[in-house]
């Protein structure tokens, strides 16, 4: 019953993130193109508040994946792609573009996704064979079958 709650727990933390990760990072087409942006881009063309902005947006992601039960690899190599999502963005004009394209938040909801699908798929073990309760009932029909031979004898 608890890993059902922890599941259903996790399968929540993942709509959020999905959700939070379109709107920072893919929630506004560009007109005449299949490319997608979000706010996070948009932010980012504050100089250095905006990337600022953007580095605590990228922050949910990592605490979401810290109560999602998230390994320390794994939040690791989410964080590596916060830094280079923040330091890209810092770099006058091309920053700007690179923020657009690199996507932390999706990039790190996807790797939380995998890594929560993997935990989940793995079968916990069968329990184990109630050798007792086995030994326990042969020992009762014995003696009710001892019983009943002496019975008609």
């Amino acid at each position: 019953m608890a890993q059902q709650g922890m599941q259903a727990r996790q399968r929540a933390i993942l709509k959020r993130l999905e959700r939070f990760s379109r709107l920072t990072d893919s929630s506004i087409s560009l007109p005449f193109t299949r490319f997608k942006i979000g706010l996070e881009a948009v932010i980012g063309l504050l100089p250095v508040v905006g990337d600022f902005v953007g580095l605590v947006l990228s922050g949910y992601v990592l605490f979401e994946a810290q109560r999602a039960g998230a390994s320390k690899d794994l939040r690791r190599r989410m964080l590596r792609n916060i830094v280079v999502d923040f330091v890209g963005g810092l770099v006058p004009v091309v920053g700007d573009a690179f923020d657009a394209i690199f996507k932390a938040n999706t990039r790190n909801t996807r790797l939380l996704k995998n890594h929560l699908e993997e935990q989940l798929s793995i079968e916990p073990p069968p329990p184990a064979f109630p050798w007792t309760l086995l030994i326990g009932l042969s020992f009762v029909f014995a003696v009710l079958v001892g019983a009943f031979v002496l019975i008609l004898k």
